[in-house]
């Protein structure tokens, strides 16, 4: 179970074993509820017509090899793919898996005449196999209809002339043409010589990212503005989020801790168990009066079904992969179920800026305009002078001031390297950039830039200096509920950025984060995570995953706000926050937290049941009905459970 989300090819039932960890691959998506339940519904049915021929219905014919032939046929359905299973372990090398405990159990309840239990223990195993792969399935359905949000259809050209096809049909090399405010559905390489894509479900990245012909662009992205044309570079099955869906959906092989203790215990539990149902049936000859080997034998058979590890070896796997599907239905992709434990017990929340607790998107703050000039007919000209470059803080300039005023004429425009942009209006200079292009023309000005916390855009006409206006990235509107939810969880923050001290202080302070550091390289936030390790404490870093892939790889688990659109963010980040939404970090936290009590909650359950009807069956005292409720009932119990976390609100 612990590998279901294997993508290899799957037959109806693909089972891996390794010691007694095993996969229900069960094609079920596939397959109506019905059909599934089928061959334990034909067996229950023939169960009961035989126990009520057996009890309460008068007959002289239902007797002898008439009775054992009835109830094998109920016994099969249910009983021979186990008993498959049970063969196939054994040639893999792994005698003692559950699959053969409950043959050996059932098997040797038919041989002392314990038919209508046989096929009882048998039936309620087979059913809570249906229900764990049930459960897994709900678990899958949920983080693919999250990820895979590609359209279905396409357009390509065909000879100049645009055709709607099928995604999945598209071959690479075939030109795809993206109208406006459509998304991209296969990766590509742009052939219009430049174009702008909203990218925020692949790289978090709100602000539009503008590409140039012979650019890379990605399923997912959403074309902007004019009509684009793409060439198409991977197969669908290739492209970054098919990637990404397989890494979800193979998740459970990163092991958690508890997960591996359980497999290990396995392994060496189901032996000692078998070895003790022998010692059960044969050494009472030696000590007791009147040995009846029938009695001892079916004392034994009711040790080995109870002694079955299914609770265990299902549902802790169950319970982890649930942890995933709720991160997955939250927009949180956990890579394993072993950062599900790290995040239960995490110390502290190491956090970029731009992009993580800010959203990436530069806006007009305050305008400072000289008091002889006319304010609006000088926003207006930066307005058109910013318009000839794709720079963000032309994007908020624009947003600021509104619509472009194109009776406005602009000669010899200019745009210098690091500094800003000049051109000239009415034959006189328009200059708008730092403070820096103020220096170069020698314009003098009486702004300290040290008490400004926001990026500062100068504006001088005709040699005077005009003013400044200032542009900051917002904070995002999540940001401060999420470091109250950090501090509520006790979990310390601390914020670095390469971004000026005098900002990331100016943050901090606003969303009430302990620590924060700025001006830094990332060798300093390296150095800076470390120091919290060299503590030992726990440290969890959000950032991009890419730019920051030395401090991701030392932290203890690293997360990605958005970061879908990388390879480098996929390979980098354990736990990637798609709708690049901070409030998912304390919720993310919140659900390694309640994965991690379900596993416990289900483990003490299991052991305790287990052992009450262990003792009372090694002392004759339970049948094969305290039995099947030890192993099948407590089985189902811990499944349940075990899917509650699916339901469960971490808002």
């Amino acid at each position: 179970m612990e590998e279901c989300c294997s993508t290899k090819p799957k037959k109806e039932h693909n089972h891996h074993h390794e010691g007694h960890d095993h996969e229900h691959s069960h094609d079920v998506e596939n397959q109506s509820v019905f059909r599934m339940f089928l061959p334990a519904i034909v067996s229950f049915v023939l169960l009961l017509i035989g126990i009520s021929l057996d009890n309460f219905i008068q007959n002289t014919w239902f007797i002898g090899w008439i009775r054992l032939v009835f109830y094998l046929i109920a016994y099969i359905p249910v009983g021979f793919p186990v008993l498959k299973e049970a063969f196939e372990s054994i040639k893999n090398g792994d005698v003692f898996s559950e699959f053969f405990l409950m043959g050996i159990a059932t098997v040797g309840a038919f041989a002392i005449g314990e038919y209508p239990e046989g096929v009882a223990v048998m039936l309620f195993y087979s059913m809570g196999e249906v229900f764990q792969a049930m459960a897994v399935t709900k678990a899958k359905t949920n983080i693919k209809t999250l990820l895979d949000q590609r359209p279905d259809e396409v357009t390509v050209l065909e000879n100049g002339q645009p055709k709607v096809v099928k995604a999945k049909s598209v071959n690479v090399g075939e030109i795809i043409q993206l109208k406006s405010g459509e998304k991209l559905g296969l990766d590509g390489e742009l052939l219009s010589e430049k174009a702008s894509f909203n990218t925020s479900a692949l790289t978090g990245e709100s602000k539009p990212n503008t590409k140039v012909k012979g650019e890379t662009v990605l399923a997912g992205m959403i074309n902007l503005n004019s009509v684009s044309q793409v060439k198409v570079t991977a197969a669908y099955k290739d492209s970054k989020l098919s990637k990404i869906l397989e890494l979800v959906q193979n998740a459970t092989a990163q092991k958690a801790p508890t997960e591996l203790f359980i497999r290990k215990f396995a392994k060496i539990y189901t032996p000692i168990v078998v070895f003790l149902a022998i010692g059960i049936t044969f050494l009472p000859y030696l000590f007791v009066e009147n040995y009846e080997f029938k009695s001892w034998l079916y004392r034994a058979l009711v040790f080995l079904v109870i002694s079955c590890p299914c609770a265990l070896v299902i549902s802790i796997p169950l319970g982890y992969f649930g942890g995933i599907g709720a991160g997955s239905r939250n927009g949180i992709l956990i890579k394993g179920s072993n950062f599900l434990d790290i995040l239960a017990n995490i110390q502290n929340v190491v956090m970029d800026k731009t992009g993580t607790m800010t959203e990436g998107v530069f806006k007009v703050q305050e305008v400072h305009f000289n008091d002889d000039f006319n304010k609006d007919e000088i926003l207006k000209w930066v307005n058109v002078l910013e318009s000839k470059t794709t720079h963000p803080i032309a994007t908020a300039i624009h947003d600021f001031v509104g619509e472009i005023d194109h009776s406005i004429h602009l000669e010899n425009v200019e745009e210098i390297a690091g500094q800003g942009l000049k051109a000239k209006i009415n034959g006189k200079e328009l200059l708008v950039g730092n403070l820096k292009l103020m220096k170069q023309f020698n314009i003098s000005y009486d702004v300290n830039a040290e008490n400004i916390v926001y990026t500062l855009i100068a504006v001088s006409y005709d040699k005077k200096f005009v003013g400044y206006l200032t542009i900051a990235d917002s904070i995002k509107e999540d940001a401060p509920q999420t470091i109250n939810k950090l501090k509520s969880l006790n979990v310390k923050t601390t914020m670095l950025s390469g971004d000026k001290t005098s900002v990331v202080d100016f943050v901090a302070q606003k969303l009430g984060i302990e620590n924060a550091y700025g001006d830094l390289l990332p060798e300093d936030k390296v150095n800076k995570v470390k120091e919290l390790k060299s503590k030992n404490q726990s440290v969890a870093f959000v950032g991009d995953g890419i730019n920051d892939a030395p401090v991701v790889a030392l932290s203890d688990v690293g997360i990605a706000m958005g970061g879908l659109g990388s390879d480098a963010t996929i390979e980098t980040a354990d736990i990637v926050i798609q709708d690049d939404k901070p409030i998912k970090i304390p919720m993310a936290i919140n659900i390694g937290k309640q994965t991690k009590k379900i596993v416990w909650q289900n483990i003490i359950l299991a052991f305790a049941v287990k052992g009450i009807v262990l003792a009372l069956g090694a002392g004759g005292l339970a049948t094969m009905w305290e039995a099947v409720f030890a192993d099948v009932g407590v089985a189902l119990l811990a499944i349940l459970n075990a899917v509650r976390i699916q339901r469960m609100k971490f808002d």
